[in-house]
């Protein structure tokens, strides 16, 4: 994972505030922060390059120099003796014009002279040129790369950029560059050349240009690996929460490990040819995604999710981080060269994500104070993320405006701590790497103990749902002198709906048919409850309003708050029929609905009376009952089915099964439970 953009300290801005105002690091036309020194008139003698074929030859040695912008400097007639002399190994920085900003130019003499039978072109390797600038051959443009100012553009890592000089023999070779304000993260010991430009053949340029690109691949292949992998994670996470969105643990993975490909394409964009501004803009949301992410993968693998308060200081953390981020990139990609107020906006800015980005050392350190019981793989990845946190933020803290400061240990988070294959392998790099790989581990493990939860969760429904089966009979009683049908489609994997038909001494039949409050397993568990009370009382009391103010007070306190409605019939086989209802639906008779005197439902208040109607069913007549399910289906525009659509679908005789499919096919919100009870011509 590539570092991150040094970034303004609180140091850059102390020290902009106390710098003089001719200080200022915007320059664009040259104006110098001070005059240097004349020097005497040198004259300078040409490069001279003998037998020139297909080979290259670097243009080193003293070039002429000077800080400004003229045009009339492209001329090959023009006098450069006056200008001190630079060379090109290093830039303008470190060869005493410390912080200068703005425009500068560059001139040499050159005489080629090819071997007999070589190519009449020659060509022009420039290799690191710091910012924009333009080249000029005899006074002639020949090439330029970025744009200078009033709309300057330039780059943050360029690759060699070869130009055409024709069929050139003797000439004046002039650069005109231009050094963009100094960011942040800049030292002042930069502009210019960093390296000689290289003449040649087009073949051997081109074959230069293609090893210095090789070398950089190579130099980066262990940085694109650990990269692809981290992207490989964040792949493979997201498709796990994309199964179980409430695994919220895996996108907060897949944030964190995104952002590592992101950087690398952002900072590794001198292929994609991306202006500085808006490379570093771009960069910001990336770290910031990252940032958000790790602080709540670790509240979810340090168990720090129950404490409320501390997930509120997380979120309000992420939210200032992610504005600061944003404001930050807003001001680099509109203001690039609005160096003073920008830098002074993004002193503090930095200030504050840099301060937010400790909330690791917070978590670690709340999950020790607690003295969580976790397990190896969790305490590593507290233990690594904090201290690659902590890495980067001290890269960050001691390398901003070290211009300033002229600190040099900060190198030491620059510096290898040994080379693989000719990739350096940075403090930062090898804290990221095991960083990775203690997360997947971690996630693998936290992944496995949650399916172990599901299963046995699982298994517990499947028990309740064996048990409901027992509860609810499959191959319903005879019942003398009528026909019943039954139907019963629980909203989730088990349901708090429940009937039962239990045969009496003087051969009548109780029937009850009720609801419980709530749903799922809690429900199944209450159902199981009230079935075995119902199956303990019957013989004892066979008339529907003493079964139910018996089982009424049974089941009071030990319903956890909830409650229970319910009716209950007794039939004989003659048609007559006692009917008692406790808060429930009234039963359809002929497609009509039965009155019944209300009464509260079950495990309210442990005194309840309740009443019974008393009604003769004739051969032919469908009594049917059912519980709330049916009447509050509801469909995809809200609309219940209501005591309109009951009454129809009631009028038209249909058997249990049938009912309940009208339910289910306008919407089902409850579970759905339908008796119907028809009464048989006698024998």
């Amino acid at each position: 994972m590539p570092p991150r953009r040094l970034r303004q300290s609180i140091w850059t801005l102390l020290a902009i505030l106390a710098s003089a105002p001719a200080f200022v690091l915007g320059s664009q036309t040259g104006h110098l922060p001070a005059e240097p020194p004349p020097q005497a008139s040198i004259t300078t003698p040409p490069l001279i390059i003998d037998s020139l074929g297909k080979g290259t030859a670097p243009l080193d040695g003293p070039w002429q120099f000077q800080l400004g912008d003229n045009p009339a400097w492209s001329a090959s007639a023009f006098d450069d003796s006056p200008w001190e002399q630079l060379t090109a190994d290093q830039p303008w920085g470190a060869q005493g014009h410390e912080g200068y900003t703005g425009f500068a130019w560059y001139r040499r003499r050159i005489t080629l002279t090819p071997v007999p039978g070589a190519q009449p072109n020659f060509s022009l390797l420039i290799e690191s040129l710091d910012d924009a600038y333009e080249l000029y051959w005899n006074g002639q443009l020949i090439g330029s790369n970025g744009k200078l100012p009033p709309h300057a553009a330039w780059y943050r890592n360029q690759p060699p950029q070869i130009y055409g000089l024709g069929p050139a023999r003797t000439g004046v070779l002039a650069v005109r560059v231009w050094k963009a304000p100094l960011a942040s993260f800049d030292s002042d010991v930069v502009g210019g050349f960093e390296a000689p430009p290289v003449v040649g053949s087009p073949e051997a340029i081109a074959a230069r240009k293609a090893a210095f690109e090789y070398r950089w691949l190579r130099g980066i292949q262990s940085l694109f690996a650990l990269s692809s992998l981290y992207a490989l994670v964040a792949l493979l996470s997201l498709l796990a929460w994309f199964r179980d969105r409430r695994q919220w643990i895996f996108l907060c993975m897949s944030g964190f490990c995104l952002a590592p490909m992101g950087a690398l394409v952002l900072d590794g964009a001198m292929f994609l040819h991306w202006p500085f501004n808006i490379e570093l803009a771009l960069d910001q949301p990336v770290y910031a995604i990252q940032d958000i992410s790790l602080w709540f993968l670790l509240v979810s693998l340090l168990q720090l999710h129950q404490n409320r308060r501390l997930v509120r200081v997380v979120r309000i953390a992420a939210v200032i981080n992610l504005a600061a981020y944003a404001v930050d990139g807003i001001l680099i990609f509109w203001f690039a060269q609005w160096a003073r107020p920008q830098q002074i906006a993004d002193a503090l800015l930095t200030a504050v994500y840099t301060l937010i980005e400790t909330l690791p050392l917070v978590l670690v350190g709340f999950a020790v104070a607690r003295r969580k019981q976790l397990d190896v793989a969790r305490w590593m990845v507290a233990i690594l993320a904090f201290l690659t946190e902590m890495l980067s933020v001290l890269q960050v803290a001691v390398q901003q405006g070290s211009r300033f400061t002229h600190w040099t240990f900060g190198d030491w988070f620059l510096k290898p701590l040994f080379t693989l294959d000719g990739n350096p392998i940075q403090p930062y790099t090898a804290a990221s790497t095991l960083l990775l790989f203690s997360i997947v581990y971690a996630v693998y493990r936290h992944a496995v103990e949650n399916s172990r939860r599901q299963n046995a969760l699982e298994q517990e429904f499947k028990s309740a749902r064996e048990l409901q089966q027992l509860l609810i009979p499959e191959s319903l009683p005879k019942i003398p002198g009528f026909t019943l049908t039954s139907a019963y489609r629980p909203a989730l994997e088990v349901g708090g709906d429940f009937f039962q038909i239990v045969p009496l001494a003087d051969s009548s039949t109780l029937v009850i048919l009720g609801d419980v409050s709530g749903k799922g397993l809690k429900a199944a568990m209450t159902v199981s409850l009230i079935v075995g009370a119902i199956r303990a009382l019957a013989d004892d009391h066979p008339n529907p309003a003493h079964l139910l103010a018996r089982l009424n007070r049974s089941l009071h306190g030990r319903m956890q708050g909830g409650f229970a409605t319910c009716t209950a019939l007794r039939l004989t086989s003659e048609g007559s029929c006692q009917i008692t209802s406790a808060g429930h639906p009234g039963p359809f008779l002929n497609g009509r609905e039965v009155d019944l005197p209300g009464a509260l439902p079950l495990g309210l208040t442990p005194e309840v009376e309740y009443q019974e109607a008393a009604l003769v069913l004739q051969p032919g007549d469908r009594l049917a009952l059912f519980t709330d399910g049916l009447l509050e289906a509801r469909n995809a525009s809200g609309e219940l089915y209501g005591f309109e659509r009951l009454q129809v679908l009631f009028a038209s005789r249909p058997s249990a099964e049938q009912a309940t499919e009208a339910a289910v096919a306008f919407g089902q919100d409850d579970d759905i439970t339908v008796l119907t009870l028809t009464r048989l011509q006698p024998a």
